[in-house]
């Protein structure tokens, strides 16, 4: 584990942490997931399952497809939608990024 020094404050900091413990700053490493993106995708073709192909679970977006015509998908992704648009972009990097 590499230890690098925080833009901001100057401690050292994990290479691989997305922000500074001391003063909360990123690191500036930025997940590739986006969760305004992953709750549009949830909220427009959710029932598809396309948002879970975007976050990289494919197993699920294929079990969303599967399912699709019973629109359980429908209502599980737009109750995911809201809470991927409600999340905090670090705490939803932190999970999917």
């Amino acid at each position: 584990m590499a230890l690098v020094y925080c833009r901001e404050c100057g401690k050292q900091v994990s290479e691989s942490a997305i922000t500074c413990p001391g003063c909360g700053a990123s690191n500036g490493k930025r997940g590739t997931k986006s969760h305004i993106a992953a709750g549009i995708l949830a909220l427009l073709l959710g029932g598809l399952g396309v948002h879970k192909f975007y976050l990289g679970r494919p197993g699920q977006g294929i079990l969303y497809i599967l399912f699709c015509w019973t629109f359980i998908p429908s209502f599980v992704a737009m109750i995911e939608g809201i809470i991927y648009l409600c999340t905090s972009e670090q705490n939803f990097q932190a999970k999917y990024g």
